[in-house]
């Protein structure tokens, strides 16, 4: 089972500040990935603030998503 998210807001530095069904807001760093594949498209800001939400997830506008439980598993607590 995994927790859905339900908003995304870019932030500087390429983190994502994301908060879930249960109502936690979690940071999730996206800069490990941008050297992997199609992720190096996200080096492209404009694009990489496209990021919004889409069904129990997230996508960007070149049909990038990552898994929400990755998402909440690899994310932080907002300090």
């Amino acid at each position: 089972m995994y927790l859905a998210v339900k908003d995304v807001k870019p932030l500087d530095d390429y983190f994502l500040l994301l908060k879930f069904e249960n109502e936690e807001e979690k940071l999730f760093d996206v800069k490990p990935y941008l050297n992997v594949g199609k992720f190096k498209e996200l080096k492209n800001k404009t694009l990489f603030k496209s990021v919004k939400v889409c069904f129990d997830s997230i996508e960007w506008d070149n049909h990038l998503d990552l898994d929400p439980e990755l998402l909440y598993q690899k994310s932080h607590n907002k300090t």
